[in-house]
């Protein structure tokens, strides 16, 4: 019986060039989001119109996925990461554009806008990059654990260390400079993707039709499904009800910005760490999905502790919240790494690009979702509301995990010899 295989000699090269490419674009999206919160903040605006302004920022997400999905497979990766570089730099100028002295509607709508475009260019990057790695990995399915946390973990702290980049840049150069600095950041990310990635990686016979593209196998669909639950769960508390709870608390930006820069560094290298936690199997799936089970039942006791914790208002009750984000970031980065490595396992090689798509389509629209409510609710209730709502989805998610097929089905870690090469 032969060993398991190995990526090919030149996917080593390629998974390193497509997550440098989406480390730079993280960087530059975690600063992003920074800005408009500090920003905004700063203008006056409530929890819920704040959670508002990165409402098309998701939406977008939602479509860009299902179309990126579709466009990556029919003309290839690169391209695809070009675009999606290409928007993102358009979405900062067209944001730069923004004057202090507009009135308050002009400019609460172009605060949304101008991340709605900034939400495109964050979906084509992200389904593209992921894609790589299917393509790269082939059909060594320790690999394909390994590189998805690692390329899932390092772009999540190097998110948080763009949480501190935008603090940082809004308070040296100001909101202006600071989107005109990043973009100039950018540029030279799309030279190096257009100079170094192969024009046709990833290319191959895309869905001719939307039922087609839609027709997906059972353990995708029940994976969208889990997704929209967990990211709903944390971005319901996570967006607003944190950072405004700080604040409330008497923490300055600075030390609201740090702490949410250091949480989400730490949630990537757990993220990174997760083929070390989760014990791997030989087919991939008869001991990752009971992982992906028992760790979202775990995740889900979190919010439910704080939420008695800020009931009985609890002594010192914002470093209970700080420890308990703690505990949720472990529980919710071994989470995240599982599911974004089955979506692989579960996906298919010709087209894996439009399995990812589908699936991170799910992801935005939990995004969406937790940051509609995440308004809402800290608005009607505090952070008691918006911690029981994480409850009430997590407890979901865990529900949903409890369907996910054990075993492949269809043979999804077959060597991608489908692809043109590179």
């Amino acid at each position: 019986m032969s060993g398991p295989s190995q990526p090919a000699p030149h996917a080593a090269r390629n998974y390193a060039i497509v997550t440098a490419a989406y480390w730079g674009f993280t960087l530059t999206d975690g600063a992003l989001r920074m800005l408009v919160l500090l920003h905004f903040y700063r203008l006056g605006y409530s929890p819920f119109t704040l959670a508002f302004l990165f409402l098309l920022y998701e939406a977008a997400g939602v479509l860009a996925n299902l179309v990126g999905g579709w466009l990556a497979t029919r003309f290839g990766i690169a391209r695809m990461l070009t675009v999606g570089l290409a928007t993102q730099i358009g979405g900062f100028l067209l944001f730069s554009m923004l004057s202090p002295q507009w009135a308050a509607g002009p400019s609460g709508g172009w605060g949304v806008l101008a991340p709605g475009v900034c939400g495109v260019a964050q979906e084509l990057t992200k389904t593209a990059g992921k894609s790589a790695i299917k393509l790269t990995a082939g059909d060594a399915s320790g690999t394909l654990f390994k590189w998805v946390a690692w390329f899932t973990g390092s772009k999540n702290a190097m998110k948080g260390v763009g949480f501190f980049l935008g603090g940082l840049l809004l308070d040296r150069l100001g909101f202006q400079g600071a989107l005109w600095t990043m973009a100039g950041l950018l540029a030279l990310v799309f030279a190096g993707v257009v100079g170094f990635v192969p024009p046709l990686m990833g290319k191959s016979s895309a869905s001719k039709s939307v039922r087609e593209l839609f027709a997906k196998n059972r353990g995708i669909n029940l994976l969208a499904a889990a997704r929209v639950a967990l990211f709903g769960a944390r971005d319901v508390w996570f967006v607003v009800g944190v950072p405004v709870f700080l604040y409330a608390s008497g923490w300055t930006f600075t030390m609201v910005g740090g702490f949410l820069a250091l949480w989400t560094i730490g949630y990537g290298l757990v993220q990174a760490l997760a083929p070390s936690i989760v014990r791997r199997s030989d087919d991939g799936l008869s001991r990752e999905v009971p992982a992906a089970r028992g760790w979202s039942a775990a995740l889900a006791l979190v919010p439910i502790g704080l939420a008695v914790a800020v009931a009985l208002d609890a002594p010192h009750l914002e470093w209970v919240v700080v420890l308990g984000l703690g505990v949720f970031g472990f529980a919710f980065a071994v989470n995240s790494s599982v599911h974004s490595y089955l979506v692989l396992a579960y996906a298919g090689s010709e087209k894996a690009a439009e399995d990812v798509g589908f699936y991170y389509a799910a992801n935005a629209l939990g995004r969406f979702f937790g940051t509609l409510m995440s308004g809402l609710l800290y608005q009607s209730g505090g952070l008691l509301y918006a911690l029981c709502g994480s409850a009430a989805m997590l407890v979901a998610c865990w529900l949903v995990t409890l369907a996910l097929p054990e075993r492949a089905v269809v043979q999804t870690l077959v060597a991608s010899r489908h692809f043109t090469s590179p």
